[in-house]
């Protein structure tokens, strides 16, 4: 089935959706300047006190009151907007999807399959913060739209370098590592990673649609292209098992799915769309619903969508999104829920045709409420099954069914127990887990301490991955255990590593896969080269899937389990 790009039925009522918007935008970003200039993040405010500048709070005053003038006197077409822009939300597609064609081409790991009689597939999982501006410096993160066409590059960069495994001659516990290259010559840069913050360059580095006018200072500058004189370490390994882990402050090579959440910022979604199109054809963003849920009715109001962000190389066949209805308090304004597709591989094993399934979500964040994500996890294994169990077909075959997102708890926590008890870590394997409550010994939290995000230790990649692999720097940048409420906290138990909350999970399936196939993780990657874009640890794997059998036939789910 191939996709329509508009979520509308027809152009007409794209139309009147498209002029609705255009009557709410400006009181939109009116408000969205007024929260921008009166909240600084850390960075801001160490370079003020650096620099002397006292024009501060006259930016604060002129600023505020402007653009609280400027809101106040844009709220009569906003509403006119809104008569226009709400009830068209319910004959609206939960997304958007976007075709690009491809220019920048990476290796196909799987061009010789039939010899090796082995598949592999990389998958990218990662929280970007990308909320509208003023509401992302809560977070001490600013520049959502910058930050998104930052990110979207760094990941393009880092997918399509060369894959060249080297060793390297050092004491470390480092074995095998990746270099990197960049995709074209470019000049010598100062440091790989290194924030600049004398940003001048006004093309790149200023948007007229986030600030009041050409501004210096305001986001780190990312080098995302590698010298191999100055980075001798990009990646440091070691193997569990047959599995490879790494610390790396590069993206892994040959990503085929990426699945973000909190793309909340629909200029910022688009900007991420179109830099991640030059090598991902297939991006589904803006996921999710708006005005009142359900439809008709005013029992939930949602400002924001999901924040649910997939960019694919393999064509989208069928697509699913679930808005969760149990959220509460400031979690209700945004629809998160589940999105699940269904991809073609491209490959073909004598009659059927190889297709893959991937799940991505966002969970409950606020702490404490562990029964709301334990619901919302027995919703989205029910909503994965049936969609499953309507688009499968006897002539495919499939090759993986991965769940991957932000489950906002973690595995160390004594506040996530139940969460931690689910049923879903008997369905699908968690590579990272040791048990309930238990992580293996190598395992990194993937949340960190959002007023240390600039801290020297923190603010480029390189500097964050060597923070990641010393346990003692990662309890002053890594957020720590949740306790229960007036139990004192005992973290960690005797002869047990400090990890630090791992809320970011890949997750794959094999019951679901087609028999006599065998899955394994080849490599998980924590990647550092988002320092300073946000405040998550990127997560990546390879799964690979062995083709053990000339009868290879699909598993067929039903309520008593797969049945093969």
């Amino acid at each position: 089935m191939s996709l329509r790009e508009s979520p509308f039925p027809n152009c007409f009522l794209e139309g009147l959706h498209a002029v609705g918007w255009s009557l709410i935008f400006p009181c939109f970003w009116f408000l969205d300047r007024l929260l921008a200039v009166c909240v600084s993040t850390s960075q801001e405010r160490v370079l003020r006190r650096e620099q002397e500048c006292y024009l501060h709070p006259l930016k604060l005053v002129f600023g505020s009151v402007l653009f609280f003038i400027l809101f106040i006197l844009s709220t009569p077409l906003a509403l006119l907007g809104f008569v226009l822009w709400a009830p068209l939300q319910a004959v609206r597609r939960p997304f958007s999807y976007r075709r690009q064609v491809q220019i920048v081409h990476v290796e196909d790991r799987n061009s010789r399959w039939e010899e090796t009689k082995k598949v592999s597939f990389g998958f990218l999982t990662g929280n970007l913060c990308l909320l509208p501006d003023g509401v992302a410096r809560f977070n001490n993160l600013g520049h959502s739209q910058r930050r998104a066409s930052v990110i979207g590059k760094s990941v393009v960069q880092g997918v399509t370098r060369p894959h060249i495994p080297i060793f390297v001659d050092s004491p470390s516990s480092c074995g095998t590592v990746t270099p990197s290259s960049s995709l074209m010559p470019q000049p010598t840069p100062s440091s790989y990673g290194s924030v600049d913050f004398s940003i001048t360059d006004q093309k790149d580095g200023t948007e007229a649609d986030e600030t009041n006018g050409p501004t210096q200072h305001q986001l780190p500058k990312h080098n995302c292209h590698h010298n191999s004189k100055q980075r001798k370490h990009p990646a440091c390994s070691l193997r569990d098992g047959d599995m490879l882990m790494e610390v790396s402050s590069l993206f892994p090579t040959s990503v085929d799915i990426v699945c973000l959440q909190e793309v909340f910022d629909k200029r910022a979604a688009l900007k991420l769309a179109q830099s991640l199109g030059t090598l991902y054809e297939h991006v589904l963003y803006d996921v999710g619903v708006y005005a009142c849920q359900p439809a008709g009715t005013c029992s939930s109001f949602k400002f924001f969508n999901s924040g649910l962000f997939l960019a694919s190389r393999y064509p989208v066949m069928d697509a699913q999104y679930h808005c969760f209805p149990n959220s509460r308090g400031e979690d209700a304004l945004a629809a998160k829920g589940l999105l699940a597709v269904k991809v073609d591989i491209g490959l073909q094993k004598g009659e059927k045709k190889m297709v893959g399934y991937i799940n991505c979500t966002h969970l409950h964040a606020p702490e404490g409420d562990g029964e709301i994500r334990f619901e919302q996890l027995n919703m989205l294994t029910r909503w994965i099954s049936e969609f499953q169990a309507v688009t499968r077909r006897e002539d495919e075959m499939v090759m993986f069914d991965v769940l991957c997102g932000d489950f906002n708890f973690d595995n160390c926590s004594p506040d996530d127990r139940l969460e931690q008890s689910h049923s879903v870590f008997e369905e699908y394997t968690d590579p990272c887990r040791a048990g309930p409550g238990k992580e293996k010994p190598w395992v990194i939290g993937t949340l960190l301490e959002q007023p240390t995000l600039y801290k020297e230790n923190m603010r480029t990649p390189d500097n964050l991955q060597r923070t990641l692999e010393s346990e003692e720097l990662r309890k002053d940048y890594l957020s720590p255990p949740v306790p229960v409420d007036g139990v004192p906290l005992v973290y960690p138990e005797p002869d047990q590593p400090w990890v630090g909350r791992r809320i970011d999970y890949l997750l794959y399936r094999e019951s679901s896969v087609a028999c006599h196939c065998k899955t394994d993780v080849e490599e998980f990657t924590y990647v550092t080269q988002l320092a300073g874009l946000t405040d998550h640890i990127p997560v990546g794997f390879r799964l690979s899937v062995s083709l053990d059998s000339e009868d290879i036939s699909p598993c067929v789910l039903s309520s008593s389990g797969p049945d093969c």
